[in-house]
């Protein structure tokens, strides 16, 4: 194992809270909601479609806005499938809250994220690579989570690997009360509003948007809850179904490994 220069590695531990916000808040934890009951048949039908037919668009092109309370503001753009392991490459920018100090102290408040099946890896700043033998990527592997994230960290892994947007219609179909809203107007073009509330951290649960275009296809979701920190608010906007991904896995020498950095001793 390569010698460390960094006195600890606390700053890229606090990072999985931008793993947290990347898994688009899915299978949310918690409050186990109102009684469970069906919805509309009308509105489960268009809903179904809306998972089937986004499911098999298999890619897409993503942007967000996502904040979580004092801990977290940031912006993502890029690309993502989910036709077997999701994969995909985000450009993403901190733009406020305790891990965009985070990462002004790692050196840059932007950076590129890959999703490969194995693991999620986000290239650092120069101020990183200099603590890490020059090594500008470092690797979450799904299978060490847990070791950051504690009791939630096989769940934060789950989410990591379906954060596909179709999760998002699964998630209305089993809300208590999922409601079609009626017809808007999404970056000009016509769609579908339908709402629902799902169990979430809060006691009231957080609540879940979407809008579906008449190719029965997601193009706009907004999420909103509660987190520890705060409020919890994410838009996300798809267009470009059928995109192509091409993702490659950053070079094994120019990588950090999470695990390697939690076990590395910090000099005296």
């Amino acid at each position: 194992m390569r010698s460390m220069r960094a006195r600890r590695p606390a700053p890229w531990t606090a990072l999985p809270v931008t793993l947290t916000a990347l898994a688009a808040c899915t299978a949310p934890e918690g409050s186990a909601g109102p009684e469970r009951t069906e919805p509309a048949p009308a509105v489960a039908a268009a809903l179904r479609e809306a998972e089937r037919s986004t499911h098999r668009a298999a890619s897409s092109y993503v942007e967000s806005t996502t904040t979580m309370g004092s801990a977290l503001s940031m912006t993502a753009r890029g690309t993502l499938a989910w036709r077997g392991p999701l994969t995909g490459t985000l450009r993403i920018r901190y733009t406020g809250g305790s891990t965009a100090e985070t990462m002004r102290r790692l050196g840059s408040t932007s950076m590129e994220a890959r999703y490969l099946p194995d693991a999620y890896y986000a290239r650092m700043g120069e101020v990183f690579a200099g603590k890490t033998d020059g090594r500008h990527w470092i690797r979450y592997a799904y299978d060490d989570l847990e070791r950051v994230a504690g009791s939630s960290g096989a769940d934060l892994a789950d989410r990591m690997r379906d954060t596909a947007p179709h999760t998002s219609v699964k998630q209305l179909l089993a809300s208590s009360d999922v409601r079609k809203v009626g017809e808007e107007t999404v970056r000009g073009a016509r769609a579908t509003h339908y709402s629902g509330t799902v169990p979430g951290e809060g006691a009231d649960g957080q609540t879940v948007d979407i809008w579906v275009d008449d190719r029965d296809l997601l193009v706009k979701k907004v999420e909103k809850g509660r987190t520890a920190t705060g409020a919890l608010t994410q838009t996300a906007y798809y267009r470009d179904y059928g995109v192509r991904v091409e993702v490659e896995k950053p070079p094994a020498g120019d990588t950090a490994d999470l695990r390697e950095l939690l076990e590395a001793k910090p000099r005296s």
